[in-house]
């Protein structure tokens, strides 16, 4: 199963998020916020984010979804074959992600899916 991991600026954000996608997308799915720095603050953490995908590795893939700004930079630290970053809007990216991730698909189309929520409408 794809792995998901969230990076942000904010720790809570990301755990919330994960939290809600986990409720969404199904329990099973490999899930991790890497919010905040090490300390509790405010940024992102390159050893965060190493622990959140390897904590999230089933051997089918990884899926960073990244929040603003020098997150994406922290994401393309790890960026590679199958270790994928996904340029979605952080919320309804990791929904549409967790639930095409909880239906095992393979990565190529997690990502699809997640990028599929750019053009998501709400009126």
């Amino acid at each position: 199963m794809v792995g998901i991991v969230l990076i942000s600026h904010s720790g809570p954000l990301a755990a919330e998020v994960a939290a809600l996608a986990a409720q969404i997308g199904g329990e099973n799915v490999p899930l991790a916020a890497a919010g905040g720095t090490e300390d509790g603050g405010l940024g992102t953490s390159p050893g965060l984010v190493e622990a959140a995908i390897e904590e999230v590795d089933r051997g089918d893939g990884v899926i960073l979804i990244p929040d603003l700004g020098s997150s994406v930079l922290t994401a393309r630290l790890f960026a590679g074959p199958d270790v994928v970053i996904a340029d979605v809007p952080f919320v309804e990216g990791t929904i549409a992600a967790a639930v095409s991730a909880g239906s095992d698909m393979p990565l190529k189309d997690v990502l699809a899916a997640a990028e599929e929520a750019r053009t998501f409408r709400k009126l």
